[in-house]
């Protein structure tokens, strides 16, 4: 079942979407405002249904940080000129629906996004700056060039990945990478996090101070 998170302010329009979305077979949640949105992107939507015109944030603000998390993206809009749709394609966006739309169609183009974008993520698994991870074939390449890596530092790589945005603590690490309970020393994610930053030439693993590492790419 696809998880659909519905960002959209007016009450009667997110809650009929979500009815149909409800009726489809989709699990939807709703949001109504540009930084609850953000605040939910914690439960891994599979696609994000994102009006342009929110509250305490815009679409326009919050769109570029909904791709960082590798989430497909229709914008729903009143505005139906070129240059609208530019900037939203231009910062990620995989479709367009101006108001008033029918819920049908809304559906239909849903399916046909979270369709091409299995097809991708078959294809690449995981894409961020000049970095490709394939999962399939535990396959790193940084500008076309392939990254050895160890097998910890792949799944640890893979782990923080599947994981975007959220803070991971150091005992969290090792218990899923290692398979271990913390003992009191953590050392080793430590050195394998400073591995993989020189390894991929990145700053998207960042540190939490006390806690462990967040990853946000």
């Amino acid at each position: 079942m696809s998880k659909i998170l519905i960002i959209e302010d007016d009450l009667a329009i997110s809650d009929l979407l979500k009815m149909n979305l409800d009726m489809y077979g989709f699990d939807s949640k709703q949001a109504f405002d540009g930084l609850e949105g953000l605040e939910m992107m914690s439960q891994k939507p599979d696609l994000v249904v994102l009006d342009m015109m929110l509250p305490k944030k815009s679409g326009l603000e919050i769109l570029p940080i909904i791709k960082k998390y590798g989430v497909p993206v229709i914008i729903l809009t009143a505005k139906d000129s070129l240059k609208s749709k530019l900037q939203g394609f231009n910062l990620g966006a995989d479709d367009y629906l101006t108001k008033p739309f029918e819920p049908l169609e809304l559906i239909s183009r849903i399916n046909v996004v979270l369709r091409r974008n299995e097809q991708v993520i078959v294809e690449n698994d995981f894409i961020f700056d000049d970095v490709s991870v394939c999962v399939t074939s535990r396959r790193v390449m940084k500008s076309g060039q392939i990254i050895d890596l160890t097998l910890k530092e792949f799944d640890l790589l893979h782990y923080f990945l599947i994981n975007r945005g959220i803070a991971l603590s150091r005992e969290k690490l090792l218990d899923k990478i290692w398979d271990y309970d913390y003992s009191g020393n953590t050392r080793t994610v430590d050195m394998h996090v400073r591995n993989l930053r020189q390894k991929l030439d990145t700053d998207m693993i960042e540190t939490v101070y006390k806690y462990g590492y967040r990853f946000d790419g």
